[in-house]
């Protein structure tokens, strides 16, 4: 009779261990919240705010073409004595002398003065 109590016994305790294993993981994925949740408000932002913006920001850019910019760029690719001959809506003419002799320059009369032709 003994050794069948010692038996039964440990049968239980045996079951019940691989019941509590198993319900465990079980329970993990059942989430009941009743009521509202404890929400905290985020983590105040440590870093430094965002410079302001720069004046003139989101608008299109004004101005076309500066003749003296138009210039300096002429003299930068090899021309020398140069002066702005021709100012259009659309390009400014910047004439002086290279190696071969007088030559000309077309520059887009937009802001940085694009290169169109040389």
């Amino acid at each position: 009779m003994m050794q069948f109590l010692a038996k039964a016994g440990f049968a239980a305790l045996l079951s019940a261990a691989a019941l509590a294993g198993t319900v465990a993981p079980a329970s993990a994925q059942v989430n009941i919240i009743i009521g509202e949740p404890d929400r905290r408000p985020p983590p105040p932002d440590w870093r430094r705010p965002p410079p302001p913006p720069l004046p003139g920001y989101g608008r299109p850019p004004r101005g076309g073409c500066n003749p003296r910019m138009a210039e300096n760029i002429a003299e930068d690719y090899g021309l020398r004595r140069t002066h702005v001959v021709d100012i259009t809506p659309r390009r400014v003419v910047v004439q002086g002398w290279s190696r071969r002799g007088p030559d000309e320059m077309t520059f887009g009369n937009v802001r940085g003065c694009p290169l169109l032709r040389r």
